[in-house]
């Protein structure tokens, strides 16, 4: 891996990440930075997208399916890196 460092283990709750290691995360998921705000990411799936908005409390999430309404969670910094992106990932 040139130029980037190494995330913390997957277990690692995700406020004990710096700033940088969780754009990186979120790059490796995917996700894209929306212009004008480095606090919100956009990532699409083949079925779905969501939003995901670092804010201060927590990760917040607003998927987004064809035919279906929005849906949205709060994941809390405390969950552990695997834990967020696989609620991610797990989709509306």
């Amino acid at each position: 891996m040139s130029g980037m460092a190494e995330l913390p283990t997957a277990e690692t709750p995700l406020n004990q990440h710096s700033i940088r290691a969780l754009e990186q995360w979120l790059s490796q998921l995917g996700a894209t930075v929306v212009e004008g705000n480095p606090c919100e990411w956009r990532l699409t799936r083949s079925d779905w997208t969501a939003e995901l908005l670092l804010a201060q409390e927590d990760l917040v999430v607003v998927w987004s399916a064809h035919a279906q309404d929005e849906q949205r969670c709060s994941l809390p910094y405390g969950l552990s890196r695997q834990d967020v992106e696989a609620a991610i990932n797990a989709g509306p």
